[in-house]
């Protein structure tokens, strides 16, 4: 039951002053750290899901494990995907049962990054999912992921950032005052003044991506001028690596689960030392008292179809029916089926899995679906019954 509307858990973290962590995920046993370090310490986690660590792996088959991994905790837990690469992304995620999206378009001009980002907010709203963009751009140096943030550092104008979360209506902006993706080369220095420039000229939370590498004291600063969301797993994948490496050296032998041996008990340590130094230890109670609960929702259609209809006829209306509202935002999987029993009062059954009650709404309202729905479906069907479920 604990996965919470990613924004409201944002918002609780800015309100309360201390910061969550959204800790980037690339295996089960990243999810297992991770958790266990939030159920240990009582507080609240993001799971983060970046794009490019789905190069080698598939992103649809984790996404089960780490949603089912999510709900039978006692801590609040959201899972965002970071680091799109594009609109495309964001509908992947999604679909997929994400309840937060950040497509980074931050390498581009201020006004294609604006309009980009705002097709994203439109879609993602729309299904009730909570966007982060960003603005300003945070370069890769070394490690992890750091390949797929090129180029020189960008800072963030606070006068820019205004007109960003204005005119997008994202739920949470990721800013750059001079971190970098995966490690830092030398003492990082952070535009702390910028920093508290950007949080007065913004209604929403603030964003650091790039955690890895910075001191205490400057994570500290960094809560004190508005963050409330700390990206981070380079750190975690150096200490995953390192265990690893450990395994190797204590027996050459070993099998494929030698060698990942202690990697989830690893990954737990540093991220519990997370949580404590960013102010989000024993705050599990009243976040989930005060976010509201994520559940997927269902639209399904009981319904009978007049004698005089073949097979076929069915199999081609609900083949149709299927292309048409799979693209509609928020819609996860369509299930046509039939019952068993012969004397029951309905025949045919359509199940539309949705990402939340937000999208049910939507859904019900898109004119794919009032298209099919008034040209196909109803003339061809001779009663029905609809409901619109929730996970209770």
């Amino acid at each position: 039951m604990p996965i919470v509307h990613l924004a409201d858990m944002i918002n609780h973290a800015n309100r309360h002053n201390y910061a969550v962590g959204a800790f980037g995920v690339s295996g089960l046993q990243f999810v297992e750290g991770i958790i266990q370090a939030a159920e240990n310490c009582r507080a609240p986690v993001v799971l983060n899901l970046i794009e490019s660590n789905f190069e080698n792996q598939e992103f649809e088959l984790l996404m089960p494990a780490v949603t089912a991994a999510a709900q039978r905790t006692a801590v609040p837990i959201a899972i965002n995907y970071d680091h799109g690469t594009s609109f495309a992304s964001a509908e992947r995620a999604i679909r997929a049962g994400c309840n937060g999206v950040m497509v980074d378009t931050s390498a581009l001009l201020f006004s294609d990054n604006l309009w980009q980002t705002r097709d994203v907010v439109a879609k993602a709203h729309a299904c009730g999912v909570t966007v982060e963009g960003e603005l300003g751009y945070v370069p890769g140096v070394e490690g992890e992921n750091a390949k797929h943030h090129p180029g020189e550092l960008t800072y963030t104008s606070a006068a820019e950032a205004a007109g960003f979360v204005e005119r997008t209506g994202v739920d949470c902006l990721a800013v750059s005052i001079g971190t970098v993706h995966g490690r830092m080369k030398g003492v990082p220095k952070l535009d702390y003044a910028r920093l508290a420039k950007i949080k007065e000229a913004v209604s929403v939370p603030l964003v650091i991506h790039g955690g890895t590498g910075l001191s205490d004291d400057q994570f500290r600063k960094l809560i004190a001028n508005g963050v409330a969301k700390i990206n981070y797993y380079t750190a975690l994948a150096d200490i995953a690596n390192r265990r690893i490496k450990e395994n190797v050296a204590a027996d050459r032998k070993g099998g494929h689960n030698a060698l990942l041996s202690g990697v989830s008990d690893a990954v737990r340590v540093e991220v519990e030392r997370c949580i404590h130094l960013w102010g989000c230890s024993g705050r599990a109670a009243e976040v989930l008292a005060q976010c509201r609960p994520w559940h997927d929702a269902e639209h399904v259609m009981f319904y009978n179809v007049p004698e005089t209809l073949s097979e076929n006829e069915i199999a081609t209306l609900l083949r149709e029916g299927k292309k048409a509202l799979e693209a509609i935002p928020g819609v996860r999987s369509i299930r046509a089926s039939r019952t068993i029993r012969s004397d029951a009062e309905y025949s045919y059954c359509l199940s539309v899995s949705l990402a939340s009650k937000t999208a049910v709404e939507a859904f019900q309202n898109h004119p794919a679906y009032l298209r099919f729905a008034n040209t196909n479906f109803w003339p061809m069907i001779s009663d029905h019954i609809t409901l619109d479920l929730e996970e209770s």
